[in-house]
């Protein structure tokens, strides 16, 4: 199951085999020194990180989409059907609010947001002043704000 997720997630450039071995290891080793109250959710996000460090160690480019992180088809065991259908609905509106940014502002929220790179490793990275990235990330968090608000909206006007 893990494996077939991977592949739909990063169809080439990884080792998914190494990413899914190594995954196990860590889980492990994690498992020794604390419990785990979520295995699955614990391996699929460990599988995720390792498989978008390989990516990135591999393609030096900053990512333009979100397919990185669309983890829709992996339940989370900790909460219950309902908080999971809602946590997901809510993943699907942040997914769709980050794609409608235009591509600059999208690759840079993404950068900041999603990958955790600072502001500085981002103008470094893209050949940007500082200045255009706190900018860009101005812009990208009020346009998603809007579309959130606005699809929010939307879909209270159909449910009432």
């Amino acid at each position: 199951m893990l494996r077939k997720w991977l592949r739909g997630l990063f169809p080439r450039g990884c080792e998914i085999d190494d990413i899914v071995q190594e995954s196990y290891v860590r889980v492990l080793r994690a498992h020794q020194t604390r419990e785990i109250s979520s295995p699955k959710a614990f391996l699929f996000s460990t599988a995720r990180h390792l498989a978008i460090d390989t990516f990135r160690q591999k393609h030096h480019q900053p990512t333009n989409s979100l397919a990185v992180i669309d983890s829709d088809s992996v339940l989370d065991e900790s909460r219950g059907t309902p908080e999971s259908i809602i946590y997901t609905e809510e993943s699907k509106l942040l997914h769709a609010a980050i794609e409608s940014l235009p591509r600059r502002c999208r690759e840079i929220f993404i950068l900041r947001k999603i990958h955790g790179l600072s502001q500085r490793e981002i103008a470094a990275r893209l050949g940007i002043s500082l200045n255009s990235v706190s900018a860009q990330m101005t812009i990208g968090l009020r346009k998603c704000m809007v579309h959130l608000a606005k699809e929010r909206r939307e879909a209270g006007d159909r449910h009432g």
